[in-house]
């Protein structure tokens, strides 16, 4: 059977795996060290791990630019074997998980400006996005509440690839992994 339609290109590709294995690490582990944090008042791990999440969330951000730069360039359309409502659940999903993924990180930077923590591993600190205020912890949670929104934007799009790679069984996961070995 010939795959459906063309392929994402490579640099959508290598982009999109980027992405996925970020947000895969960040959301446990901003779930974790926020726990942590309140468990150990803050010990050396425990900012070893907000550094991490905050590094990690700022060169998210510089991927996240280059995939919605990559995606102005044009996508393949949708595939043909979609259905009328997946056609409609694919494009929702997509539009919302391009709309979380530049804001998400955003919010973590303007959190970590506000409430003063910008430094990175004692490397160098962050530019401040906002002045220092109070605002800090409210921004931070409306951060974790769209990190965790994303998360499962991410569960669905997952499923929805799932579906067609295993059920459906019609190339979809071709398109943007090139190799899936089961194919009616």
């Amino acid at each position: 059977m010939p795959l459906p339609g063309p392929h994402y290109s490579l640099t959508a590709k290598t982009l999109h795996w980027i992405t996925a294995a970020a947000v895969i690490v960040m959301v446990p582990l901003g779930l974790y060290m926020v726990r942590r944090g309140a468990a150990t008042n803050f010990d050396n791990l425990t900012n070893t791990l907000y550094s991490a999440h905050k590094l990690i969330g700022f060169l998210l951000l510089w991927v996240v630019a280059a995939r919605i730069l990559n995606r102005l360039r044009g996508a393949p359309p949708p595939a043909e074997t979609l259905t009328p409502l997946e056609r409609v659940a694919s494009s929702a999903v997509h539009h919302l998980l391009y709309l979380l993924l530049p804001i998400v990180p955003l919010l973590g930077w303007a959190g970590v400006s506000a409430y003063g923590a910008r430094d990175v591993f004692g490397w160098f600190s962050l530019p401040p996005l906002l002045p220092e205020s109070s605002a800090g912890d409210a921004i931070l949670a409306i951060h974790g509440v769209a990190a965790l929104t994303l998360a499962a934007l991410a569960v669905l799009h997952i499923g929805g690839a799932l579906m067609h790679g295993f059920i459906k069984r019609d190339g979809v996961m071709n398109r943007m992994i090139g190799w899936w070995p089961l194919r009616r």
